[in-house]
C-alpha cells in the first residue's frame, strides 16, 4: 500500500481528492492542513521521518490573489519557499513530490495555448510566488511534478461558481468581465488524475498544464452557470477596465495539454459536462 501525504486537506482540492478516497483501497491518504506549517524545514523533515510517505501532493498555498500584492512575504513564503522545501525533504524520505502551480505564472498575452516549455513572465505578486515555488521545487529535484491549473473550481470552499450562484440570485444582475479567456478546472477532475498518477509505477517528471477541455471567457462561464442553476440573472460584459482589481488578471489563459494527455494516458473532460456535475453537487447541498 502507498501512503501519500496531502497538504492543503481541507481546500478545494484537498476536500476533493478526500472524496475520492475510497475508490484507492491501494493508497493510504494522509491529509493535513494549518496543522503541519510546510515553511518550517525542521517541522516538514519531522512529520516525514513520523508518517514515512511514496508521495506528497501539495495543495496548499496562499491563492489570495489581490492580498498577495500587500502581503507578498507571506505568499512567498507559502508559494515560494514552502515548495523547495517539500521537495528537498521529498528526496530526503525517498518520497516524490506533486505540485500543484498557476497560470498566472504566465502574462496572458500569447495567442496560442500555453505549452509547458513557453516563457514566463509572471504579472502579478501572486505569480511570482507561485514561480519562484515552481523554480525551487526543480532546483532541488528535476523529478518532481509540477501541475499547472487555472480557474479551479469546486462544491467546496469559496470560488467563482460559488460566488456567481450567490450573487446572481441575490441581485438578478451583474457584471462580468469577457475580455479574459481561459479554461475552468473541476477541481474533482484534478484529484481524480492525481491520485491515478500516484497510482502508476513510475510516473515521469516535469511540469504538466491541466484544465477541463474547451475556452470560454468569464462571461460565458458565469452565463453557463446561471443557466445549469436555474437562476434568472441579466449578465452584462465588461472589459477588464472597467472592473479594476489590483492584481492583474492574464488576459488568456489557455493551456495546450497534449503532454499531460499523452505522457498519463488520460481524457479531459469537457467543461461544460464538468461544471454541470458540480452544480448538480450544489442544488443537493441545499
Amino acid at each position: 500500500m502507498k501512503q501519500i501525504l496531502v497538504t492543503g486537506g481541507n481546500g478545494q482540492l484537498g476536500s476533493e481528492i478526500k472524496k475520492l478516497a475510497e475508490k484507492y483501497p491501494e493508497l493510504k491518504l494522509l491529509f493535513t492542513d494549518l496543522d503541519l506549517d510546510i515553511t518550517r524545514q525542521d517541522d516538514v523533515k519531522n512529520w516525514l521521518e513520523e508518517h514515512p510517505v511514496q508521495y506528497i501532493i501539495n495543495c496548499a498555498a496562499y491563492t489570495a490573489v489581490d492580498k498577495a500584492e500587500n502581503d507578498f512575504d507571506t505568499a512567498m513564503h507559502v508559494n515560494g519557499m514552502a515548495p523547495g522545501i517539500l521537495a528537498t525533504e521529498a528526496i530526503r524520505h525517498n518520497a516524490r513530490l506533486i505540485h500543484i502551480s498557476t497560470d498566472y505564472v504566465f502574462d496572458g498575452t500569447s495567442s496560442q495555448p500555453y505549452l509547458e516549455s513557453d516563457c514566463v513572465n509572471p504579472r502579478s505578486k501572486y505569480g511570482q510566488s507561485k514561480l519562484k515555488g515552481e523554480q525551487a521545487i526543480l532546483e532541488a529535484d528535476p523529478s518532481a511534478i509540477i501541475i499547472r491549473t487555472s480557474w479551479l473550481y469546486s462544491s467546496v470552499g469559496n470560488n467563482f461558481v460559488k460566488t456567481i450562484r450567490k450573487y446572481g440570485s441575490e441581485r438578478g444582475q451583474l457584471r462580468v468581465v469577457y475580455d479574459q479567456t481561459g479554461g475552468p478546472t473541476y477541481a474533482a477532475d484534478l484529484a481524480l488524475v492525481l491520485l491515478d498518477i500516484v497510482s502508476l509505477p513510475s510516473p515521469e517528471g516535469g511540469i504538466y498544464h491541466y484544465a477541463n477541455e474547451g475556452v470560454i471567457s468569464w462571461y460565458d462561464f458565469a452565463q453557463e452557470i446561471c443557466r445549469l442553476s436555474n437562476i434568472t440573472c441579466h449578465i452584462e460584459p465588461i472589459r477588464t477596465g472597467e472592473y479594476p482589481l489590483p492584481a492583474p488578471r492574464p488576459g488568456y489563459s489557455v493551456f495546450d495539454k497534449s503532454k499531460i494527455k499523452t505522457t498519463f494516458g488520460i481524457t479531459i473532460p469537457w467543461w461544460r459536462d464538468s461544471l454541470a456535475r458540480c452544480i448538480t453537487i450544489l442544488n443537493e447541498q441545499k
